[in-house]
């Protein structure tokens, strides 16, 4: 079961790169991030009464995950918004190789012999798609490349915060405490930045909607999963991954992007090492 909800995960999240592009076509970064966040608060809300019974030590590492959170989704959307979303989706996949590194130090898991070919069929997959030569053709720079390595890490980190947190709290108070203090993090950013944000524009901007709803079934898919004792974050880290065809995909029918066939080739390879992993 745990394998569906991750994998479920990852369409949705490949969905969600789209849908962050095309959002972000008719307003600013900022805009679509506060309201997306602002929305998929408002729709876990109803959890608000199981959330208050979440025991007060773990709402400073729920804390924690938000801001490292908040900072990636900053650095994530700046980048999508400038390189082609089926490069950003096969960037994404190095999130693998931190993932895998944290839960064998932090949570001890054994890398088995099909996870050690799998993991390195993914890094083989990844580093062809970031050659210098394919980042040149595709007019992209070295910082935006970095703001998605960044994120990539800061989301790993997040995800093995997730497998230690759904031990002692349930997937809708995590959900609950952590869109509650990503909130709190824009408002706070706001005040002190002082950007101007047209709500009224953002609100007509259906995109945000249809990003919050993905966000929102998606993440509980993952606290679901990664309450489930015999799920593991290295597995689990490389099935996320399924969301590069999406992109990849999205890419040629939708964007009319350039090197598709070869960002297929490297996501082929990285599918490949998935699947291996997970048998």
């Amino acid at each position: 079961m745990w394998i569906w909800l991750v994998l479920l995960y990852g369409l949705l999240k490949g969905g969600r790169e789209i849908v962050k592009k095309k959002s972000l076509e008719k307003n600013t970064v900022l805009e679509v991030l506060i309201l997306y966040t602002l929305i998929s608060f408002i729709i876990v809300l109803p959890g608000i009464k199981e959330a208050m019974h979440v025991e007060w030590l773990y709402l400073l590492p729920i804390a924690f995950k938000s801001l490292i959170i908040f900072i990636a989704w900053i650095l994530s959307f700046k980048a999508i918004k400038q390189m082609p979303v089926s490069l950003y989706g096969v960037i994404d996949l190095s999130r693998v190789v931190f993932a895998s590194a944290l839960g064998i130090i932090l949570l001890h898991e054994e890398m088995t012999l099909t996870t050690i070919i799998g993991s390195v069929l993914v890094c083989i997959g990844v580093l062809l798609c970031e050659r210098k030569k394919n980042l040149k053709d595709e007019k992209v720079s070295f910082k935006i490349v970095c703001f998605t390595m960044i994120s990539c890490l800061f989301n790993a980190i997040s995800g093995v915060m997730d497998k230690i947190l759904t031990r002692h709290v349930s997937s809708n108070q995590l959900q609950f405490w952590y869109m509650l203090f990503m909130v709190i993090y824009y408002i706070i950013f706001i005040i002190v930045t002082r950007e101007k944000v047209k709500f009224k524009s953002a609100l007509k901007n259906y995109w945000i909607w249809i990003l919050a709803i993905m966000f929102v079934i998606g993440d509980r898919a993952l606290f679901i999963a990664n309450s489930m004792p015999e799920s593991r974050v290295t597995v689990m880290t490389l099935i996320k991954q399924s969301c590069c065809l999406v992109t990849i995909l999205a890419g040629k029918f939708i964007f009319k992007e350039k090197n598709i066939t070869y960002k297929l080739v490297c996501a082929l390879i990285i599918i490949a090492g998935i699947f291996i992993a997970v048998l």
